[in-house]
């Protein structure tokens, strides 16, 4: 079953889907990360994630597809939400051992996730998302006025709500 669409009302102006996405980030518990190798074979995963108001944190193995895609390329692509109500993150990642992490990165991660990759597998390690492009949209009626930040800068949305 297709949930309805959140928006019926008609589109969202773009300040109020920043303030919408910016509360997907601080609540959500989970993004789905995009990532591909050399060749292009896609990768996709849900992970856990914490956002610092700047950045996106992930944690995962450096073994596994999605860390040795990231390490290899700093592309990815997140996607908050469902489908009628999405916002999606074109970024740039940067990698991080346990030793290298900022003050309060994984305090923070740990307090909202509930689980600390700081104990977990030695070869678990830390991805600093850095949003690049950002957008947000429900249906058909929002694809206009999606886009909410380029190159790393938000858009001048001084439209009304």
């Amino acid at each position: 079953m297709t949930p309805a669409d959140p928006h019926a009302g008609g589109p969202r102006s773009p300040r109020q889907r920043k303030r919408e996405a910016l509360e997907r980030l601080a609540k959500d518990v989970d993004v789905w990360v995009a990532t591909a190798d050399a060749t292009g074979e896609p990768c996709l995963v849900p992970l856990a994630f914490w956002w610092d108001g700047e950045s996106v944190w992930l944690a995962t193995r450096d073994t596994n597809p999605t860390g040795r895609n990231l390490i290899a390329s700093g592309r990815v692509r997140l996607a908050f939400g469902h489908t009628r109500d999405v916002v999606l993150v074109h970024g740039t990642a940067r990698v991080l051992t346990r030793d290298e992490l900022p003050a309060g990165v994984g305090d923070g991660f740990t307090s909202k996730d509930g689980w600390d990759p700081r104990e977990d597998h030695a070869s678990y390690v830390w991805f600093q998302i850095t949003p690049q492009v950002m957008q947000a949209w429900g249906t058909v009626s929002e694809m206009t006025g999606r886009t909410l930040m380029r190159d790393g800068e938000w858009l001048d949305l001084d439209q009304d709500d």
